[in-house]
C-alpha cells in the first residue's frame, strides 16, 4: 500500500474504526503510522522549565494493515468522453 505523510485514510479495525484522518508521521521499519485525532492516549508529564505538565493527550501508531487509503481523485467526477 502506498501511504505518504499528508495523505487521508480511514481506520478498518481498532477501537477508532471508521475514523478518517490525515497521516502525521510514518515508521517504515516497524510499519506502524500515525494519524491525526486518531488512537488518542494520555501522558503524565512532569512540570519543567519549558513546559507545565499535567496530563497530556496525544496521538499514538497504529499499524498500517488497520488502515485503508482514501483516494481523492476517485472520489470527484469523472469526464466522460463523448462518442
Amino acid at each position: 500500500m502506498l501511504l505518504k505523510k499528508g495523505s487521508q485514510v480511514k481506520v478498518i479495525s481498532g477501537k477508532d474504526k471508521g475514523k478518517t484522518g490525515e497521516i502525521l508521521e510514518i515508521n517504515r521499519k516497524l510499519n506502524k503510522i500515525k494519524i491525526k485525532a486518531v488512537n488518542m492516549i494520555k501522558r503524565h508529564t512532569k512540570p519543567t522549565k519549558e513546559n507545565k505538565g499535567g496530563i497530556i493527550t496525544k496521538e499514538s501508531f497504529i499499524h498500517q494493515s488497520n488502515v485503508k487509503n482514501i483516494d481523492i481523485k476517485k472520489t470527484e467526477k469523472k469526464q466522460v468522453g463523448k462518442k
